[in-house]
């Protein structure tokens, strides 16, 4: 017995159901993936192989610090030192080894590939925005080395929420704020970077901060002005 043919209606409709279906399901499955990719920006700015540099807007936040902690990936839990919002702080006190926890573990939940900016990615980023430089305060060449120290630090040493210092065209937010950056390089490229002992941060100058330092007051820039605080924001591999 031979059924009817089913009409090409019929036909045309389930097919569509079966795309909607596939189509919401990839929607879902998308949305799952980049759940926890931060706010990025493609900037002007370029890498070593002259690709603009795409970085997060804001400095990572708490929040998404806790998801990795959460995750069992992350041994370092983070808190808010003042009354507010993980979502609205940037994740401070943490080292180059903390750091690498997170990024392994966000490769492994994202479709992109996220790595710490080098120091001239960091300081082509930031160029716009960090303060001038001062001028020296001494003439004499042997007394060079002294001209590195600041009586006063150019650059805020107070917490704040993300988003509360300045702009770059971009929109890339808060380079010039007290949160210091760890980048990738390591003080010494005679060191392979599993074997550096300290690594450049960014922020009203690059320092050379000891891989194990949190808190950078007990330890970390040979000269200039201290961190206020270690932080981290994140790149985008081209």
């Amino acid at each position: 017995m031979k059924w009817p043919a089913k009409p090409k209606a019929m036909m045309a409709a389930g097919a569509a159901v079966f795309i909607c279906s596939a189509a919401v399901l990839g929607a879902l499955l998308l949305n799952e993936e980049t759940a926890f990719d931060p706010e990025v920006v493609i900037t002007d700015a370029l890498d070593a192989q002259h690709h603009p540099i795409t970085v997060q807007k804001h400095e990572l936040t708490v929040a998404e610090w806790n998801r990795c902690h959460a995750a069992r990936a992350c041994s370092l839990e983070l808190t808010v030192r003042r009354k507010g919002r993980e979502a609205d702080y940037p994740a401070t006190g943490v080292n180059w080894i903390d750091i690498q926890e997170y990024i392994t573990w966000i490769n492994q939940q994202s479709r992109k590939t996220y790595r710490l900016p080098t120091s001239q990615e960091w300081l082509a980023l930031a160029h716009e925005v960090l303060p001038e430089e001062p001028e020296p305060l001494f003439d004499d060449p042997l007394l060079e080395w002294a001209n590195s120290y600041r009586t006063e630090p150019a650059s805020p040493r107070t917490l704040k929420p993300i988003g509360s210092f300045s702009a770059t065209r971009a929109g890339v937010m808060d380079l010039d704020g007290s949160v210091w950056e760890w980048t990738s390089d390591c003080y010494d490229p005679d060191f392979s970077n599993n074997r550096c002992p300290a690594f450049y941060v960014g922020g009203e100058h690059m320092a050379a901060i000891p891989v194990f330092t949190r808190d950078p007051a007990r330890g970390g820039c040979a000269v200039g002005s201290p961190p206020a605080h270690l932080g981290l924001r994140l790149v985008v591999a081209s």
